[in-house]
Order: C-alpha cells, then structure tokens, then sequence
C-alpha cells in the first residue's frame, strides 16, 4: 500500500451522452475513514463510484489523488470460457506461471509475477478460507451461483494490495454466512474503504455515511443508525416548513386581499366625489391618472407578495419531495385456501440431482427457500416457473404464476419503463402508468428512458411491479432475490406491498429480515443433511 488513500471530487459532474444531466458540481474527499454511499435509486451511486475508480471519466471537474484502487462492479460480468481465476482479476500472473513453469515464457512474463510467484497457491488458500474450496482457479465461472460470483470477486479485491476499495452492493447475492465473513473483513479492513450499499447491517459498521441526492453529497457523521436519525430530523423539519409556509400563504393571502378590497373601495369613493364636484376636465383626468398609478403600484406589490409566498411554499414543498414516499401498486388477486399451488413428489432437483422433501401448498401460503450459495435455491425457483426440469419425479404448478428471476429477463433492454408497465398491463391507462411508475421514483424524463439505461435498483422495482401489477393477475409470484439493488425506502415498500399481496408467495432470499416481514408460513431450507421442509 502506499502512504495516502485519500481521493477527492471536485466540481464533478456527469452528463449522459445525450446531454442529460446525472449530476453537477460534487465535491468531496474521501480517505481512510470507512464511508458507506446511499441514496436513491437512480441517483447516481455506482456511476459516482465508476469515476472514482478510473472506469469513466467526469463530464466536467476534476478527480484528485494517487491512492491505489481496488473495484467491485454491481453485477460481476461473466465473458464467454472465463474462468474462477478471471474473475479474481489475477489470470494475468496465474496464467504467466502456468507458461513458465511449462517452459513457454512470454517476453513479458516475468515482470508480471514481479512478487506474485506464490499466486496460484494463495488464491487456492483463499478460496478455501471463503468455503469455496470445492472450486479450482480453472473451474468455468458460468457454473458459479451469483453468491459464488462475488465471493470470488472479493477475495481478489482483498488480495490487491489497494489503498482504497471502492464495493458497490458487495452483499448482493451472499448467503447469511459469507455475509458475515465480509463484515468481519471489512471491518479489519485498513485501508480506505468506500461502500456503495442498501444494507442495513453492513452501514452499521461504516465510520461515516454520504448521501448523493439531487441536491448533491452530503456527509453525516456515524453510522446508519445516525444517519437515519439525523434523515428523520431533517424529513421532520421539512414538513414542518412547508406547512408552516402553507399557513404563512394562508395569512398573507387574507391579508392582500383585505389591502386589495380597501385600495379599491378608496378608489371608487374618490371616483364618486370626483363626479359629484365642480372640479374642471384637466384636474379630473390628473386625479384619474394620480389613482390609476397608485392602484398600479399596490397591484404591481400585492403580486409580488403573492409570489413571494408561493415561492416559498414551492422551495418548502420541493425539500418534502425530495423525500417522497415509494409505492407499488399490486394486484388485487385473491387464491382460497383450499387451492392446491405447488405439488412435488419424488423429485430431484436439477443440476444437483439432491432430494426434495414432498410438499404440497395450499392457498395464500408464503414459502421461503433459503440457504447458502451455490446450494440450488435458483434453480428450484426455475423449476417451479417451468423454466428447468427436475431430475426424476413430478413437479406440479396448479395455479397461474408470475417469475422474477435475479437476471430481470423480463425486461427489454431497450423498451421503455413506461412500455414494460403498460406491456404487462395492457388495459393501464398512460396517466395511471405515469403516476404508478412516478411511485417507484421514475420521473417523467426516466420512465421514457431504455430499461437499460436505469440503475440496478430502478430495474429491479419496474420489472417487479410489472411481475405484481401484470394482468392477468397471477395468483403465485415467485420471486428471485427481489431485496437487491434497491434503495432503503423501496425495500420498505416493496415488505409492505407483499405483505398485502393475498396470492400464494415463494422467495429466494438472504436477507432474514426481509424475509421475516413477509410473514413467512413455510421454509424450505438447505442444511448439511439436505433439503428440510418446514411448516412455520
């Protein structure tokens, strides 16, 4: 490592090839303090930490510093024939000694095991310190699970030797267990270390929280528990602005009414004694014009009163949305108790061939499929969609039924949100999509964007409100991992919206509070002796 791992933004900005503006003019530093990144979806986070990293270059400003940088993307990419060892990040030295040692050295070779001639053994040792000791460097990255995906992709941040690790959503996908193993490790981390991240548990381990909203960073001292405080003082705060300004409208509008009324009785009082005396045509007309400017003036000052306090009930109401609430718009779909949904008998899953206990659902149950990665949890959600075949036995679906995969395949890459919501929904009404997708935090210039084009987080939220607001309505949702990527409020949102949902609910999820708020009824959980069934 070398001495600083302090890097600095300032005045970046950011704007999309088409002019778009991200961002503008952000500044701050980050060092060897342990920051976590949040905000909303959309915000901006994991291109911020794009430009940190050297991986996209500021539309305007400057990024300052000589730190060392280790990077972890959102989604780890797999390219075709990558192996473990690709994505370590380390193919370059590992695959150098596999020429030496072979007697086919490249020019270049030895410089690049330049301290890395152990490489192959201590990536080896590695894996087998992160349970990943069934995987050999050569092993296909395409048979990894996403959990395995980004285990593997950590080890090699941790080995690199940076000054400064930059991990967006580095929890995604992991198990309880290797969970915790990065919790434990970051927190022994010595380095600098920026997270961009929505998990609660990892945010309380973090020194300091910086939060990119439209109004640009803003660093709050502590952990999350602090910053959510601080967040509710300041939401509290700006309600109680706007409605104290509403009042000040209030007032203030009876009060310019009242001078308006008494202008204009004065001036129809002066218009009747002007009739009614002797005075001459030029003296009238003098008076006329002498009273016509003065209402002028007081007309001129009463309407910049009146957009004085429009004004500020406008900058009070803009603080307030800045915070406004996310919501999905479900199904009304209703599944009697008495429905069978599910039916397995005999089965063995797909891939590992391991034993599934019989079960069978009935109603409106909400079964939980839980377990460590790489264990099947996707490949049994797959199996239920219809999308993979079970080794031997019968596996039945008895009811209509919507899929959410982690890789979001229901979406187009370049369709419009605004047309996926509508696509699944036909008889939505353009305004009622607009404003149901306005809910999710998509504005009216983002719902026209290609699905491509929005964060993770955002991508997630649109292909699950088309899964629960499709039509027809589908009484059984199964549902991938729905908790990732997505910002703290619409993790909130999302708990409430199934919590209401009165269809039958299977999940694949890490997350035990997650999982906890939706009432979970049934578990099917991998253990050392296999897969258990369980009625809560």
């Amino acid at each position: 490592m070398t001495n600083s791992s302090v890097i600095a933004l300032e005045r970046v900005s950011f704007h999309f090839s088409n002019g778009q503006p991200l961002f503008d003019e952000l500044s701050e530093t980050f060092d060897a303090r342990h920051t976590g990144l949040v905000g909303r979806n959309g915000a901006g986070k994991s291109v911020l930490g794009r430009l940190l990293a050297g991986c996209l270059q500021p539309t305007a400003g400057r990024i300052t510093g000589q730190a060392q940088i280790a990077y972890l993307p959102q989604e780890i990419e797999v390219p075709e024939g990558a192996r473990v060892v690709d994505l370590t990040g380390f193919a370059g030295p590992y695959d150098a000694l596999h020429r030496v040692s072979e007697g086919r050295m490249g020019e270049d070779d030895i410089e690049s095991l330049e301290g890395r001639w152990d490489i192959a053994e201590r990536l080896q040792i590695a894996l087998r310190e992160q349970g990943l000791g069934h995987l050999s460097l050569q092993t296909p990255a395409a048979i990894l699970s996403g959990g395995e995906r980004t285990r593997v992709a950590l080890l090699g941040v941790f080995l690199g030797g940076a000054d400064l690790l930059i991990l967006d959503e580095p929890s995604n996908h992991l198990d309880r267990l290797s969970r915790q193993h990065l919790y434990r490790h970051l927190q022994q981390w010595p380095g600098g270390l920026l997270v961009i991240s929505h998990d609660r548990e990892l945010l309380e381990g973090m020194q300091r929280i910086v939060e990119l909203s439209p109004g640009g960073l803003r660093a709050y001292g502590g952990n999350y528990s602090v910053y959510r405080d601080c967040l509710l003082r300041e939401r509290q705060a700006a309600q109680h602005t706007l409605e104290h300004a509403r009042t000040e409208r209030k007032r203030g509008e009876r009060a310019l009414q009242a001078q308006q009324q008494r202008q204009q009785r004065r001036t129809a009082s002066g218009a009747r004694e002007a009739r009614d005396s002797n005075q001459a045509q030029i003296l009238l007309g003098q008076q006329k014009s002498r009273s016509e400017a003065s209402a002028g003036r007081l007309q001129q000052r009463l309407q910049e009163a009146r957009s004085g306090l429009e004004g500020a009930v406008r900058d009070a109401a803009t603080r307030v949305d800045e915070n406004l609430k996310i919501q999905l718009h479900g199904s009304a779909e209703t599944l009697p108790e008495g429905k069978r949904v599910l039916s397995l008998r005999g089965v063995q899953a797909p891939f590992s061939g391991a034993t599934l206990p019989d079960i069978e659902l009935f109603g409106p149950r909400r079964l939980a499929i839980t377990g460590p990665n790489g264990c099947g949890k996707s490949s049994l959600l797959a199996m239920f969609a219809g999308r993979l075949a079970s080794c031997v036995g019968e596996c039945r679906v008895e009811v209509p039924l919507a899929y959410l995969d982690q890789q979001l395949s229901c979406l187009q890459a370049v369709q419009s949100a605004l047309d996926h919501l509508r696509r699944c929904n036909p008889e939505l009404p353009e305004a009622v999509a607009r404003t149901r997708l306005m809910h999710l935090g998509l504005d009216a210039h983002r719902v026209l964007l290609p699905s491509v084009r929005l964060s993770g987080g955002e991508r997630l939220k649109l292909a699950l409100a088309g899964v629960i607001d499709g039509q027809p309505a589908a009484p059984l949702l199964l549902l991938d991992e729905p908790d990732n990527h997505i910002d703290l409020d619409s993790l909130l949102a999302v708990e409430a919206m199934l919590r209401e949902y009165r269809g039958a609910l299977i999940v694949v999820s890490h997350d035990v509070a997650f999982i906890e708020a939706l009432a979970i009824t049934d578990r099917l959980q991998w253990t050392t002796q296999g897969w258990k069934y369980q009625r809560v």
